[in-house]
């Protein structure tokens, strides 16, 4: 995909050069690109019309806010978010992240020979990570294989903070954040009505 394609006249652009497409959504489009200053390959994410529905404004901007914020080895980084050349007059937002090169899905998908190793490590990345998270009175609501990007060195990372809450109020109160709260076939059972709670995972 030539720059100019992806890039809507953001002064930065021409710091990174467009590699391929990595990734389609509802939300926009993910390509992979070359750090022109570093020479590092990063994971570029063009976030279209994000002014156009108020929820997915403010759920876009929750994810930012909190992954700046969640600094850990098993979380994906933010290393740049591309600042729009009139910030009165924008519609679309770049985000660059680190680079991975798949998610626990294709992984599950593609290896029906992964070892009881292989699971071990896995689980001890993703609980290390929920640690940390849980630690900080934050919960993820939308953890699932799509959501876990991985490596060929088995280096699993959580993203998608779209559908986080951060928890400060330490007494037991009713939650009311969304009606709709993570897939449905990897819902944790106290999300699947409505409860008084201390948390909700």
């Amino acid at each position: 995909m030539p720059d100019k394609e992806f890039f809507t006249e953001y002064g930065e652009a021409s710091q990174y050069k467009i590699q391929e497409v990595i990734g389609k959504g509802s939300y926009g489009i993910v390509a992979s690109a070359i750090d022109t200053h570093t020479g590092e390959m990063v994971a570029i994410k063009k976030i279209n019309d994000v002014f156009e529905h108020v929820s997915d404004a403010m759920r876009i901007l929750r994810e930012i806010k909190l992954l700046r914020l969640l600094r850990h080895p098993d979380i994906v980084e933010i290393k740049h978010i591309m600042l729009p050349p009139c910030r009165r007059e924008f519609k679309d937002i770049y985000v660059v992240f680190e680079l991975m090169e798949s998610d626990l899905h294709e992984v599950i998908k593609a290896n029906d020979d992964l070892s009881p190793g292989h699971h071990k490590f896995f689980l001890y990345q993703l609980l290390r990570a929920l640690k940390y998270i849980h630690s900080a009175n934050v919960f993820h609501r939308d953890l699932k294989p799509k959501n876990i990007l991985a490596n060929s060195d088995c280096k699993l990372k959580i993203c998608d903070f779209g559908l986080a809450r951060a928890q400060f109020n330490e007494g037991a109160t009713p939650i009311f954040w969304t009606d709709y709260v993570a897939t449905r076939w990897y819902r944790a059972p106290e999300l699947c009505g409505s409860f008084f709670s201390k948390v909700s995972t």
